[in-house]
């Protein structure tokens, strides 16, 4: 097993999407996660794509630590069943918490949730206060869209293209833990 300390932020949908291969995804990183001996770190909803991945890490003993704003606990079940659970007053504390209390990032299919975490953490690594890797699981060609805008937006001068190195896409999930073995060693 891998070194305990190391924690992985999941970034995800509250919702399953339109594809099982979003829910299948993330039950497979769970897996991963909790193989590896990693700790999952999330936004600890019980639903959608943050249910499935968590369900998963616990259920094969992976260490799951939980941050969700008090106005979400209703909303996205709150999945109290953590090793750790921390009830924060906003989202941007929930994702600072995330943030800080992990060494890589993980983005899976989600939603404006999804994007505005992804976005925050890639302005804070263009800006030079974190060095953690950042890595889109494109199920299915998922975050294709995103990649495509990121290209445009340095294409018409508004990001340099050390802005794309930032951000790895990768196809699968055996792909992705491959990647997080490296970044994490």
């Amino acid at each position: 097993m891998a070194d305990l300390s190391r924690s992985v932020c999941v970034y995800c949908g509250s919702r399953d999407g339109a594809r099982p291969a979003y829910a299948e995804d993330a039950r497979l990183l769970g897996e991963v996660i909790a193989a590896e001996g990693w700790r999952l770190v999330y936004g600890a909803g019980d639903v959608g794509l943050m249910g499935a991945v968590a369900r998963s890490a616990h259920q094969a003993g992976a260490d799951t630590f939980g941050v969700i704003p008090a106005h979400l606990l209703v909303r996205e079940a709150g999945k109290r069943d953590l090793r750790q659970f921390i009830v924060t007053e906003n989202m941007h504390e929930r994702k600072k918490v995330m943030y800080m209390n992990s060494d890589a990032i993980v983005v899976l299919p989600g939603g404006a949730g999804s994007l505005d975490e992804f976005f925050e953490v890639l302005t804070w690594r263009q800006l030079g206060l974190h060095s953690k890797p950042i890595f889109l699981l494109n199920t299915e060609g998922y975050w294709d869209p995103l990649i495509a805008l990121v290209d445009h937006v340095i294409a018409e001068g508004f990001a340099d293209a050390s802005l794309k190195p930032y951000m790895t896409p990768v196809a699968d999930v055996e792909a992705l833990a491959g990647a997080l073995r490296i970044a994490l060693s």
